[in-house]
Parts: C-alpha cells; sequence; structure tokens
C-alpha cells in the first residue's frame, strides 16, 4: 500500500506535532509517523494506570479532529529515500508513504557509558525504566538508584516515587557548585524553574549525592546493589534496579541513510539552517535530531519547519528569538552538566561494551587499525546495530565509534519481517 501527502513528518513528539499542527493550519496534508502507540513522544508518554492528563488529551483530540492529519502510530521505519519516501512497518504489515517534502522529528536515545557490571538484569537506561513504568511495569515497593547527569534523572525519579518504587539515592557526577550555578540561571525561563521546584518537592527526603556516580553494579544472577564513591568514599546502596543516564543522543539513522549532512561533537547531529532545512533539498529537521535543547525549543524548530515548508518564511524568521532564548537553556544544560572523565574511565578490559556481540573494551583496543574493528569483533553487528555501543566507544575512544554513511547506507534500519525486505516496496525508485 502506498500513500501520498504534501509533507511527512517522522516523529509525533514535541517538534513533529507542532509541524503537523503548522502545516495542517497552512492548508497541507500531513502524514504522520511514529513508532509509539501514543503522540508526545517520551516526554508526553503517559502512565496507563493514569488518567490521561490534559494536555495529552488536548493533543490527541487535535489529532483526531484535523481531517489534514493522517496518524500512523506503531509504526517503524525499515526504509527510506530522498524523494522522499518512507516505508514503515507495524504488526498489520509494511507500508509505503510518499511526500513532497519531509520533516524529521525521531528525538533522541539514553547515553550510557560500559561500567563494571552494567549488563546485570536490572541495570536499566533511566529514561527506560521511566518508560516502562509508565507502561505498567511493576515497580511499587522497589528499590531503586538513579545514577548519571542531568535533568533526565530528576524527572525519570519523580515519575518512579509517584509510582510507589522507594528511591534509595540519586547519584549526579555534576559538582554542587555547578548545579548551584544552573539552578541560578534558571529564573531566565520561569517554566523550567517552576518543574524543577516541583520535581524537587516531590522528591524532598531522598538522598541527592552530588560528585558522585557508579563504579560497579553487583550482583549473582541480577542486580543486587550498586558502589557509589562521593569524592574518594566509597559505599555500597542495595537495590532491585538501577536507572543510569549521562544525556541523550540523536537518532539520526534516516538521515544519514538520506544522505543529510551532520555534525560530530562526538554524536552526530543534522545540520540545519535558520529555517530548519537539511543538505538535502525538500528535506527538514527539528528537535534533539539537530542537538539536544528540550520540549520548548523542538516545539519552537517543528513550528519553524511546519512555517518553511508551507512557504510561511515571514513566519518562520519571526521565531527566531524565542529560538535563541531556548537554545541558550540546551546550552546552559550541557555545559553544566557535561560528562567528567572519570566516568570514562570506570570500564576495565574485561568490560563489555557491545552487549550483543559480547565484545569487551580490550578486544576493541587490541585492533591496530581501527577501520577493522567491525570486521575483527563484529562491534555494532547485533540486533541494536551499534546504537548503544558505538555511542559508548566515541566517548571511551574518541574517533573510534564515529559512524560513516557507507555503515548504514542499505536497508533495513532496525530489525524488519523478510516478508517486508522481500517486497518491491524496499527497491529504491528509478529515477
Amino acid at each position: 500500500m502506498t500513500e501520498h501527502f504534501d509533507v511527512l513528518i517522522l516523529g509525533a513528539g514535541p517538534a513533529g506535532l507542532a509541524a503537523a499542527e503548522t502545516l495542517a493550519h497552512a492548508g497541507r496534508t500531513v502524514g504522520l509517523v511514529d513508532e509509539q502507540t501514543d503522540p508526545g513522544g517520551q516526554i508526553g508518554r503517559r502512565a496507563i494506570r493514569q488518567r490521561p492528563g490534559r494536555a495529552f488529551r488536548k493533543t490527541l483530540t487535535r489529532l483526531r479532529a484535523n481531517d489534514r492529519i493522517t496518524y500512523f502510530p506503531s509504526q517503524r521505519v525499515v526504509d527510506c529515500d530522498p524523494h522522499p519516501a518512507l516505508v514503515t512497518e507495524s504488526d498489520l504489515g509494511y507500508t509505503r508513504l510518499t511526500g513532497a517534502s519531509l520533516i524529521l522529528a525521531p528525538g533522541a536515545r539514553e547515553l550510557v557509558l560500559p561500567f563494571p557490571g552494567w549488563t546485570l538484569p536490572g541495570v536499566l537506561g533511566a529514561g527506560g525504566l521511566q518508560a516502562l513504568t509508565k507502561s505498567g511495569w511493576p515497580v511499587r515497593g522497589r528499590n531503586v538508584v538513579f545514577a548519571g547527569s542531568g535533568p533526565l534523572l530528576i524527572a525519570s525519579a519523580h515519575t518512579l516515587k509517584k509510582e510507589g518504587a522507594r528511591i534509595r539515592v540519586i547519584v549526579e557526577q555534576t559538582a554542587r557548585r555547578e548545579i548551584a550555578r544552573f539552578v541560578a540561571k534558571l529564573p531566565a525561563w520561569p517554566s523550567k524553574a517552576i518543574q524543577t521546584l516541583t520535581f524537587t518537592l516531590g522528591l524532598a527526603g531522598i538522598p541527592y549525592y552530588t560528585d558522585a556516580w557508579v563504579t560497579e553494579a553487583l550482583g549473582e544472577e541480577r542486580l543486587e546493589a550498586v558502589r557509589i564513591v562521593q569524592r574518594g568514599r566509597s559505599s555500597v546502596v542495595s537495590c532491585d534496579f538501577l536507572g543510569t543516564s549521562l544525556g541523550l543522543i540523536p537518532n539520526v539513522e534516516v538521515a544519514l541513510r538520506l544522505g543529510c549532512a551532520l555534525s560530530h561533537d562526538p554524536h552526530p547531529t543534522v545540520r540545519v539552517d535558520s529555517l530548519q532545512a537539511t543538505s538535502q533539498p525538500g528535506i527538514y529537521a527539528a528537535g534533539e535530531i539537530t542537538g539536544i535543547g528540550g520540549a520548548e525549543l523542538a516545539r519552537l524548530e517543528g513550528t519553524i519547519a511546519g512555517h518553511a515548508v508551507a512557504g510561511e518564511l515571514s513566519k518562520a524568521r519571526a521565531l527566531a528569538p524565542r529560538h535563541a532564548h531556548w537554545a541558550r537553556f540546551g546550552a546552559e544544560v550541557a555545559r553544566h552538566f557535561a560528562l567528567r572523565d572519570p566516568l570514562r574511565e570506570l570500564a576495565g578490559s574485561q568490560t563489555i561494551l557491545c552487549r550483543c556481540e559480547d565484545v569487551t573494551l580490550g578486544e576493541i583496543d587490541a585492533v591496530a587499525d581501527t577501520g577493522s574493528i567491525k570486521l575483527l569483533t563484529r562491534l555494532g553487528m547485533g540486533p541494536c546495530q551499534g546504537r548503544i555501543c558505538r555511542a559508548a566507544l566515541a566517548e571511551l575512544r574518541p574517533g573510534y565509534g564515529t559512524v560513516t554513511p557507507s555503515e548504514i547506507s542499505r536497508p533495513p534500519l532496525f530489525p524488519a519481517r523478510l516478508d517486508t525486505l522481500a517486497d518491491q516496496a524496499l527497491k529504491e525508485p528509478s529515477s
């Protein structure tokens, strides 16, 4: 089945939703594709045991009421081409969607660095643990530790506490003085200041370590405890789950397949101009794929991209001051919660780096020619296709983890069924 729209949008998070509504208001037909079952992205994900919030209900109402937007939930993109077209797969089969223009807003995933014991069952990404909890995973009465850096730790801990988990401690690698400097700047963004105060009050009484990190996950068959180091002092805290996160990594796989120019610092982001246009004609990008900056910045970029695609350039350019304002917030978060070197040094030679193929860091270091790592160790050749290990390697061994277009130039972009791969819809259209 093939469907055509004026504009295709990949991602129904803050950026994608803003772009879709902007374009629909301008009279364009929109095909909105997302892997999740509900719109809103990770930040808008609702807990299934809770009544949907007002913002979520309003989003659903607007989508259902707008006959110019066709929403495709639970769809994973397995291939694409720059005409542009997306081949998506769901439990019901595959679909080929085409459009005159394409806006990429696929969001980001967590950065997790390896450390001894990180592959034990019970060790998860903080955002992943939050998502599982919202999806109904039972955490009531379970002991949980959060460790890493940045606002995601606080947001995730807040969610799990509301669901009845016992948060033993939040371990933040950033020094207290840096956090104080960041908080002192929050009045420039009142909504963030209020959000921070709300989360802080909701987590009152929970130990919050700064200038600290988890050095080891302990347990035999599954996680039983974690070892924490704070300013040279070591302690062990028992727990059932560890949620760890050191920031976010943009999901650039589709952009890379389409040939969009990228920047690396050290992780890839899509290069865009002031109208969110990429290096490829007719393809735009918005939200975290262009750099991590938060939901407010993502919404603005989605709106700008929508206006630009609709030809409403004056409206797009009028948002530049607000865009710069929220871009500064993202820059402040990145600066004050920057990853510190001791966390890059936790993995030893026997620590597994690639969980899919059981490749250790020592095996990587033993390869003299960095261009032969994939061939000699199978790094990145498992189900995740290097999305976790290559990002970690880019931090641990700068230059080793860079992804080149030739490495993600063939479908499928994600695991897919054989009947999808065998179908003619995956073939590039003739020029």
